[in-house]
């Protein structure tokens, strides 16, 4: 059960209007990393979760992301006020009003027109938002893990957002939401570590063969060694001979027909067979000659 407060988590002061700043903005409100999402993917995740901890924490961060959008959605619409009111109310002149909604080489005009300044589910490109961007897996140690790199791209996207305005008010609102970003990617990694063990993801251990072994397989100037490929943990291996069937096999696809379907396929194989002694004429060398195949000239029907 849901109960909405009116009061916002974090007071919401607009200098004055920006549609283009506004247009910005709406990559956290309906953008891959914004706070729906977020949302949404906490929330997905908090039904399914067996754990108690880890449910209660799921739920608490996904209903504070849901207060997050709505301060985003709020930020989004002061900053349209102004020109919201001389669209609708046609104040100003055509060419006016148009330069006002597209200064700065913005996109504003986009969701002035079509949204009417409001707050609409789309990014910053006009993409409208979509389920897709919930990666949830169902798997505690994998989802933690996305639910991480979920928070540090959205605090970079706040980072990057509060480089582009210098209105006090939206800096502290934005700094207070990315400080948050901070908070949750805190307690995602505490809950990810509690759980012992939490890797590799899943059940199944990987294979000891291959589960130490960095292949170098982009060779050539720039190449780095690091704690990633060097050391007594892994077994680094540049020699291409000795990266190709690693498992002792051919290396070619192989597969076991019936002897019914082999005669098919191999009847189908005979049937499209190439003649590599063809040298035929094509429609390419013919468009590049100026006249006839003969030298003569060319006539189209009509």
């Amino acid at each position: 059960m849901f109960a909405h407060n009116k009061r916002l988590q974090y007071t919401v002061r607009v200098e004055q209007p920006n549609p283009g700043l506004a247009n910005l903005m709406l990559e956290q409100f309906g953008g891959p990393q914004g706070e729906l999402a977020a949302a949404c993917r906490y929330f997905t995740q908090a039904l399914s979760e067996d754990d108690p901890g880890r449910k209660d924490m799921l739920f608490d961060i996904a209903t504070e992301e849901l207060s997050h959008l709505e301060v985003i959605g709020n930020i989004v619409v002061m900053l349209n006020k102004g020109a919201k009111g001389r669209l609708a109310e046609g104040v100003d002149q055509a060419a006016e009003l148009y330069r006002n909604i597209t200064g700065a080489g913005n996109d504003s005009h986009v969701t002035q027109v079509l949204y009417g300044g409001g707050a609409p589910l789309v990014n910053s490109a006009g993409v409208p938002w979509t389920a897709a961007y919930i990666d949830t897996i169902g798997e505690p140690t994998a989802d933690l893990r996305s639910n991480i790199a979920a928070e540090a791209r959205a605090k970079i996207v706040y980072e990057r957002l509060i480089n582009l305005t210098d209105d006090p008010g939206v800096k502290e609102a934005l700094g207070f939401l990315m400080t948050r970003e901070v908070a949750h990617q805190k307690s995602f990694e505490k809950a990810l570590y509690s759980i012992e063990p939490n890797f590799p993801p899943g059940k199944l251990p990987g294979d000891p063969q291959y589960a130490d072994v960095y292949f170098n397989m982009s060779q050539g100037p720039g190449e780095e060694r690091g704690p990633w490929n060097q050391g007594g943990k892994w077994q680094y291996i540049s020699d291409p001979r000795q990266q190709m069937a690693v498992d002792g096999g051919t290396g070619e696809a192989e597969v076991k027909l019936p002897q019914d379907e082999l005669a098919t396929v191999q009847q189908m194989a005979a049937r499209t067979a190439s003649n590599p002694d063809a040298d035929p004429l094509t429609g390419a060398e013919l468009g590049m000659r100026p006249n006839g195949r003969d030298g003569g000239t060319s006539s189209m029907p009509l």
